[in-house]
């Protein structure tokens, strides 16, 4: 089941650095959500939060809350293993394990995650999974060859395929098309629109055009300049925010005037 995410008075810091600043925001379940704004706003910082991957990097603390349906991820003795395996992600470079084949790709975060499966449980797995990020018919013929040999595109699905097949929740996407050439980033769009059917998506992108086919709701992200925290300014419903934002700072970076 995809579930919501509310978000109240985050602040997200890098040792002493406060990187975004007293971000409240709520994200349905089963939607696309987008954000956008310029480099260094600190969209994708935020977007690590919501699944403790930011906690990687040392000195990095968070306040506030993320409450996953009514459940605090910050909460005393919650495991980020745990949060991690709700709260999926994918990068913005295609990353599948480049000495794994395309099956055991698949199959990497379920082992992490210590979950014993047969073998027959492991192929309706891999399929069910394949077929999720509509790559089944493509690798089917080639489970045991590496991840490394396919295109851009095919690695990008593989990732995805990676992160649903640990069943979570919500999938977080880094911009996943950045790397990626026209078609294939079409393929990973219309995916997108797939996925919200069962999981919450957030997606952080610098491609406006690609905010505006995706999204249902978009939050814009903005800085007042270099060394200050990085703010939400506006979050509405990507239709308003393209057309009729409430902030001129939006209006301006979504018309093309900044950024």
């Amino acid at each position: 089941m995809s579930k919501r995410i509310d978000v109240k008075d985050l602040n997200v810091y890098y040792g002493d650095f406060l990187a975004v600043e007293d971000v409240s925001i709520n994200i349905d379940a089963k939607s696309v959500t987008a954000f956008i704004g310029p480099s260094g706003c600190g969209k994708s910082t935020f977007l690590r939060t919501l699944n403790r991957m930011h906690e990687v990097i040392p000195g990095a603390r968070v306040e506030g809350e993320v409450l996953l349906d009514g459940d605090n991820l910050y909460g005393p003795g919650v495991d980020p293993v745990t949060v991690r395996s709700q709260i999926g992600m994918v990068f913005q470079r295609p990353n599948p394990f480049p000495t794994m084949s395309i099956r055991d790709n698949v199959l990497a975060g379920v082992k992490l995650n210590n979950k014993k499966i047969s073998k027959g449980e492991a192929d309706v797995l891999v399929e069910r999974s394949l077929k999720g990020a509509n790559l089944w018919n493509e690798v089917k013929d080639r489970l045991d060859k590496p991840g490394s040999g396919l295109s851009g595109g095919q690695q990008q699905r593989l990732c995805i395929a990676r992160a649903i097949a640990v069943e979570p929740q919500v999938i977080l996407m880094d911009e996943p098309c950045s790397a990626l050439d026209p078609i294939s980033t079409l393929a990973i769009e219309d995916l997108i629109n797939e996925l919200k059917d069962q999981y919450t998506v957030v997606i952080v992108t610098h491609n406006m055009q690609q905010a505006a086919r995706v999204s249902d709701k978009t939050a814009f992200f903005n800085i007042a300049g270099t060394g200050k925290p990085g703010k939400l300014i506006e979050f509405g419903d990507t239709h308003t925010i393209f057309s009729n934002p409430v902030e001129k700072a939006t209006e301006d970076y979504v018309s093309g005037r900044f950024g």
